[in-house]
């Protein structure tokens, strides 16, 4: 898919609440050739009731109220809630049975990086971590002021009312931050080292401190090329810092269900996650896939099956499979094995221009009811050459899944080398609609998963 490039959109992220202009959306023709494929499809009829009903402009619209409006999606946080009450209202009103899968979580730590003179850009999301061992629930104000490594700190003569930059260093963390506390400095803002293209590191929450009396956060690798960039050309760069210490946290998965023919109907699932990193609006990572699985279900609610099915939005897979683990746990022997196919989907839209293979995760490597479903819809779309797999990978819910013996499996649109090279704006504050979204990827992702979803589950 080589010549799916980048989006230019106008319009800016900033915080939790963006406003994007509408992006040029996919507007092919059932029997188009679709960018990047090798050929016009071969859709059966059963292909065409799905694929004329997909809709780019809902999906674009969810992917703003997710990623835009409400923004980072931490699970368990207020933020993750409203997100879950969502799409629960979504699936509803597509006519499924609904309900949140409630299961605790670890506490978070937050901040928000302020900028009062308007000096930094608004393009990129300034939420950062906030270590759990120092001040929560404050909001200090001060000029930025870059000592250089935490190492071996240059300080000038007085940073009383200063927040301090450093480069991060996890053994100098503790003497540093104290040397700050005792210098008069408002907050510490810790610099993390880069990491190796195509990463970037994301936003942390500092670790190993204990009582510190003022604010320490940790940004991601953007925000501290930014900050810098910044501190380069003013005189003085004020910053505002706001922590929040989220506590007592209960996180969920979405549940929508449509029953099959007989209460022994095999079972259907497409599903995916919605919360997002701290510091990442999470467009791709995993708007997409909730946007998609969104879509799936609309169309299909209209569709006569013989299986059941059920549409699944995970929350805090981001801490580790968490929620679909959850689900997996509580489910009976007698469900386990009424599960037909998983169709578990991550990260389905970048724009990063080398992402043009889309990849069959496996988390054991074989094939299964999912894979053999996806890459048979691929070949009636003519997208065969740019499918690779099965790959043995976990690292995403398809994982909880397959560890019981379900079977599942990942999709997502990654570098044709590996399945690792994920794109530059991943766990990153521009993961954003405007920075990393193709909604020509994303179209193309939700008729392979719609199709082949349809196609398991008519039949019994």
């Amino acid at each position: 898919m080589a010549n799916l490039s980048r989006r230019s959109l106008l319009g800016a992220v900033g915080g939790t609440v963006a406003a994007t202009a509408i992006p040029t959306l996919p507007a092919w023709a059932e029997d188009d050739v679709r960018p990047g494929a090798v050929r016009a499809p071969q859709l059966d009829k059963y292909d065409r009731q799905v694929v004329r009903e997909l809709s780019p402009q809902r999906a674009h619209r969810h992917l703003q109220v997710l990623s835009e409006t409400i923004g980072p999606r931490i699970g368990g946080t207020a933020s993750e809630k409203r997100a879950a009450d969502y799409l629960e209202d979504q699936l509803d009103r597509f006519g499924y049975q609904t309900r949140l899968e409630p299961f605790a979580v670890a506490d978070k730590f937050t901040a928000q990086l302020g900028d009062p003179r308007g000096m930094l850009p608004d393009d990129l999301c300034w939420q950062t971590g906030a270590s759990p061992g120092a001040a929560h629930g404050v909001t200090v104000t001060g000029p930025a002021v870059d000592v250089g490594l935490a190492t071996a700190p240059v300080w000038p003569a007085d940073v009383t009312g200063a927040v301090v930059l450093a480069d991060d260093n996890f053994g100098a963390r503790p003497a540093f931050v104290a040397d700050a506390v005792a210098r008069g400095a408002v907050a510490v803002v810790l610099l993390p080292t880069d990491a190796v293209f195509p990463r970037r590191a994301q936003a942390f929450s500092p670790s190993g401190l204990t009582g510190v009396p003022i604010p320490v956060i940790g940004v991601a690798q953007i925000q501290k090329q930014r900050l810098r960039e910044a501190l380069k050309v003013v005189t003085s760069l004020p910053l505002a810092i706001t922590t929040t210490a989220h506590k007592g946290l209960t996180s969920h998965n979405v549940i929508g269900e449509r029953r099959g023919r007989g209460t022994d109907a095999p079972i259907v699932m497409v599903c995916a996650h919605y919360d997002s990193v701290i510091g990442a609006p999470g467009a791709n990572d995993d708007g997409s896939g909730t946007v998609l699985t969104l879509e799936v279900a609309r169309v299909l609610a209209s569709l006569p099956t013989e299986c059941t099915l059920r549409f699944a939005l995970w929350g805090s897979e981001e801490q580790g499979l968490i929620g679909s683990r959850a689900h997996v746990a509580a489910l009976s022997p007698a469900d386990r094995a009424r599960h037909r196919a998983v169709f578990q989907n991550d990260m389905v839209a970048t724009s990063w221009d080398p992402a043009i293979t889309y990849w069959l995760l496996s988390f054991d490597g074989l094939a299964n009811a999912a894979t053999l479903g996806v890459r048979a819809s691929a070949q009636r779309l003519g997208y065969e050459p740019q499918i690779v797999g099965p790959v043995q990978r976990g690292a995403s819910d398809h994982q909880s899944f397959q560890e019981v013996g379900i079977a599942a499996a990942n999709f997502s649109w990654r570098g044709e080398a590996s399945p690792a090279l994920l794109e530059p704006p991943y766990h990153s504050p521009e993961d954003t609609i405007a920075k990393n979204v193709s909604f020509d990827r994303l179209q193309v992702s939700m008729e392979l998963i719609g199709t082949a979803a349809y196609a398991a589950a008519r039949r019994r």
